[in-house]
């Protein structure tokens, strides 16, 4: 999902800092709904020759409505702690990853405005993150996959 608002800053000539990025995440949605940024990837999804899609990043109800839409939609939440939140995403080394604390509860606050903790809560399983390596989150994460696919 962060890489389809990505795209439309591109389309805009917006640099894709993390205040930019998250601005046009609200104004995309102010504008078009609170399933804009699901909108912007639907056409990829329906196009897509794939059996199964799996998107990041869903951060509302509204967007899994408009997924459900074109397809199946299983919501797997990914659990992990601030401290852990914030480190995993100042090493990432993206444009918008936040730069210090200040700017991380900025997105933290952005992303709850628009209903992040609604569609965890509705997640189908979920996974603690805090103290997993990257296989094992990778394993744990395509053993609940596969396991809705079969």
């Amino acid at each position: 999902m962060g890489d389809a608002v990505r795209a439309e800053a591109k389309k805009r000539n917006l640099e894709p800092t993390g205040k930019n990025l998250g601005k046009l995440m609200l104004e995309l949605r102010e504008k078009n709904g609170s399933g804009a940024i699901a909108e912007l990837i639907t056409e990829q999804i329906t196009t897509s020759n794939a059996s199964v899609v799996v998107i990041d990043g869903i951060r509302s109800n509204a967007e899994i409505d408009v997924l459900r839409k074109i397809g199946t939609v299983k919501i797997l939440a990914i659990h992990a702690s601030t401290n852990t939140r914030y480190s995993f995403l100042t090493k990432r080394g993206r444009s918008d990853d936040p730069q210090n604390p200040e700017t991380f509860n900025e997105r933290d606050a952005r992303e709850i405005g628009v209903g992040v903790s609604n569609s965890i809560a509705l997640a189908d399983e979920s996974i603690s993150n805090n103290n997993m390596t990257i296989n094992e989150l990778i394993d744990t994460t395509y053993k609940i996959i596969k396991g809705w696919i079969n």
